[in-house]
């Protein structure tokens, strides 16, 4: 398939895309669906107030022939202007389906970080653990709260549903 061909077609799921090969993503349970949507909240009710603009499900370009989607990304700063995204974000939030295997989500954290995204943080939707990547490496959350160096953010994950 081609790069013009995947970019004008509409799949349910999105699918992400890598050298002519559609790549199905995990579907996400209802916990997934659940936290992907109270992050997003989250972040958009902030995000005057953190100059931020906040994005569920959308298509990244990487590189040529190479499309992810994150779960929900957050750019500081203007907003982007492309339908397609070509610039790394701040943050990428990859939230972990049943499916997701270990290998495969690290690999993605590396392609996402060498990118050029500040950070990603995975989380299971189940337990509510999670992991901040950069490029100086990778830590668990061991209080629940993502902070981001040198910005007012600061997310509770386990108020996000209360808020």
């Amino acid at each position: 398939m081609s790069e013009e061909e995947y970019l004008h077609t509409a799949y349910e799921p999105d699918c992400e895309f890598e050298d002519g090969i559609l790549v199905e993503r995990n579907l996400g349970t209802r916990d997934h669906s659940r936290l992907q949507m109270a992050l997003a909240a989250y972040f958009f009710r902030r995000r005057r107030e953190w100059n931020l603009h906040v994005f569920p499900e959308q298509r990244v370009r990487l590189r040529a022939r190479r499309y992810l989607i994150p779960d929900v990304c957050v750019y500081l700063g203007p907003e982007p202007v492309d339908q397609v995204f070509q610039t790394p974000p701040l943050l990428w939030i990859e939230i972990l389906s049943p499916e997701d295997r270990a290998i495969r989500v690290n690999r993605k954290v590396k392609e996402v970080l060498e990118f050029g995204a500040t950070y990603v943080w995975v989380i299971d939707p189940e337990t509510l653990e999670s992991e901040l990547h950069s490029r100086q490496g990778g830590s668990e959350l061991t209080d629940g709260v993502l902070r981001i160096p040198g910005t007012p953010i600061e997310v509770p994950l386990h108020a996000v549903f209360e808020d």
